[in-house]
This record gives structure tokens, sequence and C-alpha cells, in this order.
């Protein structure tokens, strides 16, 4: 039998269709089935109450997770001048204008994130075919599109998450690591759920959060008791 079937049966034997477990409960449980050959991430998938037919209903934005994601993210900056400099002294590891956009026509995408000045989408509108299909385009609602490029580029090294629902009205993203503990997994959860909230459509009736799930990269899915998460 090889290592992925038996692992298949041991997660059948543990998590039972419709099943439902306390937020903590179910972090202990991913951490059983955890792999040993690389460190997992953990995800999460929220349903929310709205119609992602309506674009008034699109919930788009982003969240700061207290305790990060554990990821090591690249950030590219569209800007000039003093703002070029600020992007860099906040850790930026790409910063350009037209010099950088001619990089990412060439192949160059050695990044997770851009960020852009106000006045460099000129330039990045450019970009729209590259940077669109891989959700990289800079958006003002997620906090990408800003004067303050030093804030966003800090924002983006320690751990904010950007969403958007898809067409089934879910947004997914990274909660942490597979070896965080599980307070730190439930801070970034609350913390996610706390903005989820805020963003809100004001169309939208009756039940908002609808169905939680958590995941790791290789192991199942686990639908969370949301009464379990004291937000």
């Amino acid at each position: 039998m090889s290592n992925v079937t038996k692992k298949q049966k041991r997660i059948s034997e543990v998590v039972k269709p419709g099943q439902q477990y306390a937020a903590t409960d179910a972090i202990e449980v991913l951490k059983q089935f955890a792999s040993e050959k690389f460190l997992e991430s953990i995800d999460i998938s929220i349903n929310l109450g709205v119609d992602p037919r309506k674009s008034d209903q699109v919930v788009r934005s982003s969240t700061n997770l207290p305790n990060g994601t554990g990821k090591t993210v690249r950030v590219a900056v569209f800007a000039q001048g003093e703002n070029a400099t600020k992007a860099k002294e906040a850790g930026a590891d790409l910063v350009g204008f037209e010099d950088l956009a001619e990089q990412i026509k060439g192949g160059s995408l050695d990044f997770d994130v851009v960020i852009a000045t106000p006045d460099a989408m000129r330039i990045v509108g450019q970009l729209g075919q590259v940077l669109g299909p891989r959700g990289l385009m800079p958006n003002p609602k997620v906090g990408t599109v800003t004067p303050n490029v030093a804030e966003a580029v800090k924002n983006a090294k320690s751990g904010q998450v950007r969403y958007r629902t898809d067409k089934n009205g879910i947004i997914h993203c990274t909660v942490g690591k597979i070896n965080f503990s599980a307070q730190a997994i439930i801070e970034n959860i609350q913390a996610l759920i706390v903005d989820l909230r805020k963003a809100k459509p004001t169309s939208a009736k009756g039940q908002y959060l609808k169905k939680i799930s958590l995941s790791t990269t290789m192991g199942p899915g686990l639908a969370i008791d949301i009464s379990s998460l004291p937000v």
C-alpha cells in the first residue's frame, strides 16, 4: 500500500462526512495528517451569503493577520522619486516605473504582490493581461493602489492576505502554517472574520457567514462549527 493510500485510509477513519468541528479541534486533526516532507499551509474557505452575480455583492478586501501567514512574500512596487525611496526602505524587493513594466513584459514575474502609487496606474494598466489572470493587478479596495507605499509594503511583508469572492460566493486565503499554534491560527481567523463582517455588502440579506472550512495543502478539508469562533 502506497504512503498516499495509507494516509487516505487514516483520514477516512478519523474524518466523517458531514461532521463539524470546533475550530481548535479541526486544527489538531489537520496537524495529525501533516506532511513530513514540507511545511504545509493552513487555508480557509468561507461561503458568504452574497449573490456573486451582482456586482454590488462582490466582497473584495484585505486583512492584516496578527500572526502573519508564515510565507516569505516578494513585493514589487511601481513608484518613482521619494515614493520609490520609501518603498525600498520599507523592504520592497523590486521597485521601478517604466523599467519595471518592461521587465514584467519580458516575463520577469518573481514576486507575489504588486503595489502601485496612483500616478503609476497609467503604466500598470498596460500590464492587465499579464497581472490580471495571476491575481496580481493592484487595486485600491485591497490597499495595493496607494500613495502610502511604505505602509503597503510593510503590510504585505508582515502577512496581509487579499481575497475576493469567487463565482460561488466563496473567499479563500491562507491563515498560517501547520507549525503555528492553534491559538495563533484562531487569532488570524478571528481577524479575517472581523474584516469580512465590515465588508458585508449592504444589499446582502440573510445569513452572511454560511459555511467555513479549514484544510491543509495536502490534507483533508474540515467543516467548522461557526459558533466555536468567538467573533
